[in-house]
């Protein structure tokens, strides 16, 4: 599992944010783009004042995206047009007026979303989540980090672990991620630790997700105004964060964790369908790794020496620790689950061999359809 930084680091950081962030609701046609040899900023215009900021990439997404603008087209104007890439956004934010919140953070736009988002911050998240996870027996925040898209807490139940295979324990955890810019839901996902490796892999089934949707923020007379925090806003926020304590509390399930065990088990006895080289080419096309990823997992495959769907999900989540990118490296774990969760192949269904080993599934996905 990649490591990000510490507990303490991660509480600074978001203390950090917290005092400089600024939230607005803005009509767009109080908004404009201007673009230089150091790229685009927006004006915004409150209240007689001139505000200007420069726009993150993931801003510059969903200015694509609203504007319905296609993304290559939006990419190219911004490198080698960028006065075309101007009028074309400052025509639409004029042609179809809108109301749009403006998340800004360090002097840039970070975020261009409805009014209708709900802020659900990563400091409340943090205080209303590790108090329970403190009372967890057992319980370690194994890896912890916040980047441009989301936070991230991942934590490890010591007392709760199994083996699938001779020295192979593996312990249930949990994975806590939220986005302040609106690229997806709170979730609370199950995760696997692998002690041999210290790999990560989670699990996409009995994952829980709280949507970032309120109610919209009030009609107001100005063009463009800041937003706070007001009570009402508080109060909702607290009934909605004692929901999130209740699904921590619940995210180790010793039920759901067995499950996954035996689903590593039965990973441990599907072949590779091809040589490892075109297994990892196959899986490279199919979740979109890059060059220096696909040279990653095939590397691991081999120093594993295991030639079985167990085998390749373990490539995957111990290339996760190489990647630069937390965001990526936990998006390798995530993978890796995927893998875990795939059909039998056909071929091992018939035929002698074929029966052994659905007498080995057939039983465990029954009990699954009984969980879900």
């Amino acid at each position: 599992m990649k490591q990000g930084r510490t507990l303490q680091e991660l509480g600074q950081e978001l203390q950090r944010q917290r005092s400089l962030r600024k939230d607005f609701v803005a009509d767009t046609r109080s908004l404009e783009m201007e673009s230089d040899e150091k790229g685009a900023r927006m004006r915004l215009f409150l209240e007689d004042k001139e505000h200007e900021f420069r726009i993150s990439d993931i801003a510059h997404q969903q200015i694509a995206s609203r504007l319905q603008i296609p993304s290559r087209y939006y990419q190219k104007m911004r490198m080698e047009y960028p006065t075309l890439l101007d009028e074309n956004v400052n025509s639409w934010f004029s042609k179809a007026p809108e109301r749009r919140m403006v998340r800004v953070l360090d002097g840039r736009i970070r975020a261009f979303l409805s009014d209708r988002y709900r802020r659900l911050d990563n400091l409340e998240l943090c205080a209303a989540v590790l108090p329970i996870i403190k009372d967890m027996k057992g319980a370690d925040i194994e890896s912890c980090e916040v980047t441009d898209a989301h936070m991230y807490l991942k934590v490890v139940n010591r007392k709760l672990k199994a083996e699938v295979g001779v020295g192979d324990v593996v312990q249930a955890g949990f994975c806590i991620s939220n986005s302040e810019v609106g690229l997806g839901s709170l979730k609370v996902e199950p995760l696997i630790f692998r002690l041999v490796c210290k790999n990560g892999l989670i699990l996409k089934d009995y994952s829980q997700k709280r949507y970032h949707v309120g109610r919209q923020v009030n009609v107001d007379e100005d063009a463009a105004y800041e937003l706070y925090s007001d009570e009402t806003l508080q109060q909702d926020d607290k009934a909605f964060f004692m929901k999130v304590q209740d699904t921590v509390r619940c995210a180790v399930d010793e039920a759901r964790f067995m499950l996954a065990v035996g689903k590593m088990k039965e990973a441990m006895q599907i072949p590779l369908e091809h040589d490892p080289v075109q297994e990892v080419e196959q899986l490279a096309d199919k979740f979109m790794l890059n060059q220096n990823e696909r040279g990653d997992v095939l590397r691991q495959l081999f120093m594993g020496r295991d030639n079985s769907r167990y085998g390749l999900l373990n490539a995957v989540t111990a290339s996760s620790q190489l990647s630069d990118s937390y965001e990526r490296a936990t998006e390798l774990e995530r993978i890796g689950g995927e893998i875990l969760a795939m059909s039998v192949p056909r071929r091992l269904l018939n035929g002698a061999a074929g029966q052994t080993e659905m007498r080995n599934v057939t039983p465990m996905r029954k009990h699954r359809l009984v969980m879900a």
